[in-house]
């Protein structure tokens, strides 16, 4: 595999990672160790995964770590969705987080779909 580093999807969701931390960063002190920590430990699951599969040895392995970034992309987005309805989180943020997210997912499926062939 080449650099992970390379890799627009690594990059995008590094900086959705870093987006997700100043969001959360205003959510209530009570959800600091609730949905606070499940947000930011699901949105760097996403470029960690990646990063992961891209130093393991086979395409097939790839596949199944990209397959598991997909899987906290899905993760994240639902988090988001609750902390929204909570009033954690603005709508209008809330809509550019989930446009990322969605564009995240099709990037992550169209690389793995790929590792398979």
């Amino acid at each position: 595999m080449d650099n992970f580093r390379n890799l627009i999807v690594w990059k995008r969701t590094v900086d959705l990672a870093t987006l997700i931390y100043k969001e959360t960063l205003n959510f209530p002190k009570s959800e600091l160790y609730g949905l606070t920590s499940q947000i930011r430990r699901a949105a760097v699951s996403i470029s960690s995964n990646i990063a992961e599969g891209a130093g393991r040895r086979s395409k097939r392995e790839f596949a199944n770590f990209l397959s598991i970034s997909y899987g906290s992309a899905c993760e994240l987005e639902t988090q988001l969705l609750i902390a929204k309805n909570l009033g954690y989180v603005k709508k209008d943020d809330f809509k550019i987080l989930f446009s990322e997210i969605d564009e995240i997912q099709k990037m992550l499926y169209s690389l793995g779909k790929k590792q398979k062939s």
